[in-house]
């Protein structure tokens, strides 16, 4: 008897095809999916993107900054990826507007002079401290790099340590014997050499660490960096349930025979899906609504200022995700495939377009596939309302593609959904 009721459980699952398929596949798309991020196949550790102002161009300021290219970063010197392609330099204002506008999450300026008073005691002040110009709203990279600086400090220049070092220790003591010091230059000048030949000191020489000053040039002022974020993460996942949830009315009606009285009327099927996309559109925005004022209401999110860019954003959000909705429910014929399909489909897209883990801290293969979603789209668009207070017209890539996007939707949802009218 038991066996028998086991052997009937098999056999309806082996017949419902969507629970069959968030059995087996779902698992295993999750497992690829955070596998990769988290350090799966090959090096997918993600290269942390740093743009570097040398303003000093010593044999210090151009050996520190060759130490950090040995590094997890991607150093930039000049606008373009890699090492630096022909044009000119960024300067201090250019990479604090690059930071602001979140093309990278670090900037390290290196202040004139740094070579000259960096073996000298006397520098230790704010004169020859390197600035780091960070964006707190990613809470690894900027720690990152700090650490790094020290690291490559003392594996890149330990000459100019160590000299700075021993300039420290005979002020202490009074002056080396000529002896001494004949030995201590000797050996700087031994360590010079083979740090132009490429090969100097890893992991010898030097403990004294480099003097940095920080400061935040995005999000000042703001009370919680991650709120807005999260909105509009959670948010969008939820809009994307919410409208394949809607459109599976479309199913419903097929089921019932009531889409066959409607098209039967003067009502087309073109207006039925533009009736069903608009409450759609109405339903997402006002939960997106609900969603930002419990965030500025309990979580102190700037909310008020930035109405225009969240309703730009909200619209054009709510109209993608409900010609989603409509193309996820033209595609399946039945309530249960919706229900499996649906679930793969949204949360596959939520993970890799970062409404589940920030893409910033994923591979950057991860990042590039999560531009194929809504998700990503619209979570960068929020975060530049809300975190760098960018104004609407700042909006437009995050727009154009999410409208465009919606209405490619809508035109493979209505071509599909040509099978009821010809039945």
């Amino acid at each position: 008897m038991i066996l028998d009721v086991a052997r009937t459980a098999a056999t309806t699952l082996r017949r419902d095809r969507g629970a069959l398929l968030l059995s087996f596949v779902l698992p295993v798309a999750f497992f690829t999916i955070f596998a990769v991020i988290f350090g799966g196949r090959g090096d997918t550790t993600p290269r942390i993107p740093v743009i570097v102002v040398d303003q000093d161009r010593s044999a210090a300021s151009e050996g520190l900054v060759e130490g950090l290219r040995g590094e997890s970063l991607e150093v930039r010197t000049r606008p373009g990826r890699g090492r630096p392609p022909p044009g000119a330099d960024y300067t201090a204002e250019a990479a604090e507007a690059a930071v602001r506008a979140g093309e990278v999450p670090v900037a390290i300026v290196i202040p004139r002079g740094f070579g000259d008073r960096l073996a000298r005691p006397g520098a230790a002040g704010t004169g020859a401290a390197l600035q780091l110009l960070r964006d707190p709203g990613d809470p690894v990279g900027p720690q990152v790099v700090a650490g790094l600086l020290q690291k490559v400090a003392m594996t890149s220049l330990p000459d100019f340590m160590i000299e700075r070092g021993s300039a420290l220790l005979e002020e202490q003591v009074g002056g080396f014997t000529p002896e001494q010091r004949g030995r201590l230059e000797e050996g700087i000048r031994a360590l010079r050499e083979r740090r132009s030949q490429g090969s100097a000191g890893r992991g010898e020489g030097g403990a004294m660490l480099l003097s940095v000053a920080t400061r935040d040039v995005v999000g000042t002022g703001k009370r919680h960096p991650m709120i807005s974020f999260y909105a509009a993460a959670i948010g969008v996942m939820f809009l994307l349930f919410t409208a394949s949830a809607t459109g599976g009315s479309l199913l419903d009606e097929v089921e019932s025979g009531t889409l066959d009285r409607v098209l039967g009327s003067r009502v087309t099927l073109g207006a039925l899906l533009g009736g069903k996309l608009l409450f759609c559109t109405a339903l997402a925005f006002l939960q997106l609504s609900v969603m930002f004022l419990w965030a500025w209401a309990v979580f102190g999110l700037d909310l008020l200022p930035h109405l225009g860019g969240f309703a730009v954003m909200g619209l054009s959000t709510s109209f993608a995700v409900g010609a989603f909705g409509m193309l996820i429910a033209s595609v399946c014929r039945t309530r249960a495939q919706l229900g499996a399909l649906s679930t793969l489909v949204i949360l596959v897209m939520s993970s890799i377009g970062g409404s589940m883990f920030p893409r910033f801290l994923m591979p950057e293969l991860m990042q590039k596939a999560g531009l194929l979603t809504l998700n990503a789209w619209a979570i960068d668009g929020f975060t530049k309302v809300f975190w760098r207070d960018a104004p609407v017209v700042a909006l437009w890539p995050q727009v154009l593609v999410l409208l465009g996007a919606g209405a490619a939707l809508l035109a493979v949802a209505r071509r599909l959904a040509g099978r009821w009218e010809r039945s």
